[in-house]
């Protein structure tokens, strides 16, 4: 039967444009989307007990701990806001619920949290190091080999100033996370894993060396944290310094210095991120993951804060210690002097890891918000444009290290400073967020897939009065804090309000723009919007190209592919992936789908060049957290043969290649092989197959393989005998061979890799000897390996 030949698509005054709504993502176990929250969630055990004491007096361990517990009900806020919205986040929140104008201060709020992130755990992780420099200092000062090394005039030893030198660290820090996000850092959830497995390490060996040293001391709890106990700082009081408000009303005192803790829990925003990535079953694992972090953060925060002012002295731990608990801990242990001293260095490590990974993790949150908020139309186009080199946002991520550079200097690396600043973004995004989710249970009445608990239904009317009750405690703590905190309040309303301002006009003159290139879009396109691309939607045949772009300055792996494809027999489809920020949303309505100025200069470029070669082509749009697994899912929805795309200037061919292969991996089945090609502006392409394929085997072992079967074959027993079957016998006892002694086996392999590849010259692939069928045995020397095959 003839086969039926499906016609080519016809070009139109209008080429189609098919833009996906689902975005395409990499999915993550809820072990590793824990480890990202706590890469950030977990900093805050490096500095939250020494500022909250700081501000309250030696009953702050019991209010950090009574944050943890707290921050339950705020993380069942977060998993009930993530069941209801796949998109997540506090700005989609309040704006589904509060509207525009309240979604864009809660941003502005939870900006100011970011921003701050990054200078506290930068300058946190400056105070580790360098208070163990200047401890060493000390114990050298004591040894007469090297006091003269380590004195001063005066006679007394030398110390780096503490605030100054964390700074520098800070500033180091932030501008090397800075040209990692320049360059498109690759962000890893293996990474975070990596961290928090060590940091568990650290975590197992401090509570339990601490509980010991705690029993072998006799140590006593710290006082609780009633209103005689709590003895406030003169910046803990803020706007009521000189009044007697405070002292008279014992339960607003307890209030305040749980707001002066409230730090302890920041980072619950980073689970709304991360969920649009777990795998499914996504609300299951989503609530595995909140219930790990919950576990690990009261251990490792509430009873860190605990068994600190119980083992380090009144006399040195706020004087000595109050930036780096952690490692003062290390020090008032049970034991010999260098145990504890290593154990300090290994603290240091692990501070400096989980610290600077939070500097990342600030600008990344930061541009994801920001980018988010560019999705909505809100941030001008201007700050989106790519990098023209690595194609990042890096407009965005320029801002966001400038504010946090800024912070940095000005605070003159005063960790108290910064978190008093800090505590106002972390309460009021989460209050922001608890009323707009209060506002939705009354606006949406349907079925959600997780409630925060205690709801009470009378009649058809539920009440929720476990979320009312979180939102009243936070709202009180965050009406509380604007008078006690005068550096956070009013640091925080000029950030919040300059941030609305440039948010509101942004807003405005993007709808202006917008509707000018959404008119410009419709004449020169024919828009067509679907959840998952396939080949209908294009009307494309099986088996064509697909060719990514990036750059409308930079097209020539379109211009390759169109010199080789013949459109008449072969479809060519471009694809441009426009990347979703950090947390951004797992699906796009047709109505947000908005076009920026960068991507219409794309896809004007793109049918320009096809115009010039006098061939037609598709245009595809789809929204993805991964450039690769975009190629590649797209690949296999549209059935292509081949993909194309251009040398990346931060990767190589192979790289890429690597990349794509990985991605390819994860598909589920049925997934198609094609040849992936990667052009370089000038020079070859490289092309590389993507998927298992038959490998590239050299002449000589055909020969040899044809000579075994000639020989065997002599044998009546093997009148059956096929080529294959020698092949599979070869590599069964390979992986025989492997399983036995992996050792012995791979250094034989190793070996003969060497020698093939010392005797392959350039351009030869293989070379083989040709000798003749009769004789006494056959000799076949096969990319340098000599095989001798003796006659039956």
């Amino acid at each position: 039967m003839a086969s039926k030949r499906i016609p080519a698509p016809t070009q139109s005054s209008r080429v189609r444009l098919v833009v996906a709504s689902s975005v395409m993502l990499t999915f993550i176990s809820f072990w590793r989307a824990a480890a990202i929250v706590l890469n950030d969630l977990g900093s805050s055990a490096f500095y939250a007990g020494g500022i909250a004491e700081e501000a309250v007096g030696k009953s702050a361990p019991w209010l950090i701990l009574g944050v943890m517990l707290f921050s339950y009900a705020v993380r069942a806020v977060y998993v009930e806001s993530c069941s209801m919205y796949t998109r997540g986040g506090v700005y989609r929140i309040v704006k589904e619920a509060l509207g525009g104008t309240f979604a864009k201060i809660s941003v502005s709020a939870l900006m100011f949290d970011y921003v701050l992130t990054g200078p506290i755990s930068g300058v946190s992780a400056g105070q580790y190091i360098v208070g163990l420099f200047n401890g060493l200092l000390i114990e050298m000062g004591s040894s007469h080999h090297f006091h003269a090394m380590v004195t001063n005039a005066a006679g007394t030893t030398r110390q780096f100033d503490v605030n100054h030198t964390s700074a520098g660290i800070a500033i180091i820090i932030t501008l090397y996370f800075w040209w990692q996000n320049i360059k498109g850092i690759e962000e890893s959830s293996e990474k975070a894993l990596t961290i928090m497995k060590i940091t568990t390490i650290m975590v197992i060996v401090l509570i339990g060396w601490g509980l010991y040293s705690v029993g072998h001391y006799g140590a006593h709890l710290p006082p609780l944290p009633t209103p005689s106990n709590l003895k406030f700082s003169d910046s803990s009081l803020g706007f009521l310094k000189h009044t007697s408000f405070a002292k008279s009303l014992g339960l607003f005192g307890i209030l305040m210095a749980f707001g002066h803790s409230v730090l302890a829990m920041s980072g619950e925003e980073s689970l709304a991120q991360v969920n649009r990535e777990i795998e499914h079953p996504k609300l299951q694992n989503l609530k595995r993951a909140a219930l790990i972090i919950a576990i690990y953060s009261t251990i490792f925060t509430g009873l860190g804060s605990l068994l600190a002012v119980m083992l380090i002295p009144d006399g040195v731990r706020v004087s000595v210690y109050r930036d780096n608990l952690i490692a003062g801990m290390a020090m008032y242990m049970v034991g010999p002097l260098a145990m504890r001293v290593a154990f300090r260095v290994f603290v240091v490590i692990v501070g400096f890891l989980i610290l600077g990974g939070a500097v990342n993790t600030a600008i990344v949150g930061s541009t994801g918000v920001l980018m988010r908020v560019a999705e909505d139309g809100v941030l001008a186009d201007w700050f989106r444009k790519p990098q023209r080199k690595f194609g990042t946002s890096y407009r965005i991520v320029n801002l966001v290290c400038i504010i946090q550079l800024f912070v940095i200097i000005v605070t003159r690396g005063d960790v108290i400073m910064i978190g008093e600043a800090y505590a106002f973004g972390v309460i009021w995004s989460f209050t922001f967020n608890a009323l707009a989710m209060l506002v939705l249970r009354w606006k949406y009445k349907g079925e959600r897939g997780a409630k925060v608990p205690l709801n009470l239904k009378i009649g058809k009317t539920e009440y929720p009065i476990g979320l009312a009750c979180v939102f009243l405690v936070l709202l009180t703590i965050a009406i509380v804090n604007l008078f006690t905190k005068s550096v956070a309040t009013v640091s925080g309303i000029i950030f919040a309000v300059a941030f609305f301002i440039i948010f509101s006009l942004s807003e405005r003159d993007n709808k202006r723009r917008h509707k000018a290139t959404e008119r410009q879009m419709k004449e020169h396109f024919q828009l067509e919007h679907s959840e998952e691309v396939g080949r209908d939607d294009l009307a494309i045949r099986s088996g064509g190209v697909l060719v990514t772009m990036r750059d409308a300055e930079t097209p020539h792996a379109l211009k390759w592919a169109l010199a080789r494809t013949d459109t008449d027999d072969q479809d060519l489809v471009v694809l441009a992936a426009r990347m979703m920020g950090a947390g951004g949303p797992e699906y796009v309505d047709a109505s947000e789908q908005l076009f920026s100025e960068h991507e219409q200069m794309l896809f004007t470029k793109a049918v320009s060049v096809a115009e010039s070669f006098g061939k037609h082509i598709g245009l595809v749009v789809v929204p993805a957290g991964d450039v690769f697994a975009a190629i590649v899912r797209t690949a296999n929805s549209l059935d292509v043969a081949a993909v194309v795309s251009g040398l990346s200037t931060k990767l190589t061919a192979q790289e890429q290649a690597y990349h794509v292969g990985q991605a390819w991996e994860a598909l589920p089945e049925p997934k198609r092989q094609f040849t992936f090609y990667v052009v370089p502006p000038a020079g070859e392409a490289e092309s590389f197959h993507i998927g298992p394929h038959t490998p590239s085997i050299p002449a000589s072992d055909v020969q040899l393989v044809h000579r075994l079967w000639l020989n065997m074959r002599r044998d009546p027993d093997m009148e059956h005998l096929h080529h294959s079957d020698i092949v599979t016998f070869a590599l069964t006892r390979l992986a025989s061979s492997y399983a036995n002694d992996r050792t012995a086996t791979s250094q034989q392999l190793r070996l003969n890799m060497d020698e093939q590849s010392q005797r392959r010259g350039l351009g030869a692939v293989s070379r083989f000897q040709d000798v003749d069928d009769e004789g006494p045995g056959y000799s076949l020397t096969a990319a340098g390996t000599s095989v001798n095959i003796p006659e039956k």
